[in-house]
C-alpha cells in the first residue's frame, strides 16, 4: 500500500508532468480551479488548487474533503502511484470504477486532453 508521502510524491510529479506539457494538453492543465484528492485505502484527502498549469497542494486532511472542490479525484493509493507512472491506464481505471474523477461538465472536457 502506497503511503502518504509516496500519493504526495506522485502529485507532485503529475504537477510536474503537466507544466511541461505543450500544445493541447498544456492547454487543458491551464484551469484554475480547486482541486481534491481523496486516497480512500489512507483515508486522507489533498486539498490544493489547478493553476497556471500546475496542481498546487496547499493542504493534507484526514477524511474526505471537507469541501466540495471544483475537480474531485478519488482513488487508492497505489492506483495514484500507478498512474502518475504510466503503470495503470486511467481510461481504463476509469472505467472500472478504480479512479472517480468528478468535475463540470466543460472541465471534463478540456480535462480528457491530458488523459
Amino acid at each position: 500500500m502506497a503511503t502518504i508521502e509516496e500519493c504526495r510524491r506522485a502529485l507532485e510529479k503529475l504537477s510536474d508532468n503537466m507544466a511541461s506539457a505543450e500544445g493541447d494538453v498544456r492547454a487543458a492543465a491551464d484551469l484554475d480551479r480547486s482541486v481534491s484528492c481523496h486516497i480512500k485505502d489512507l483515508d486522507v484527502s489533498f486539498l490544493g488548487r489547478m493553476t497556471g498549469g500546475r496542481i498546487e497542494v496547499r493542504d493534507t486532511v484526514q477524511g474526505p474533503p471537507p469541501e466540495k472542490a471544483q475537480i474531485r479525484l478519488a482513488m487508492a493509493g497505489d492506483d495514484l502511484v500507478a498512474l502518475v507512472g504510466g503503470e495503470l491506464n486511467f481510461a481504463t481505471a476509469w472505467g472500472s470504477g478504480r479512479v472517480k474523477l468528478e468535475a463540470a461538465l466543460l472541465d471534463l472536457f478540456r480535462l480528457r486532453k491530458l488523459l
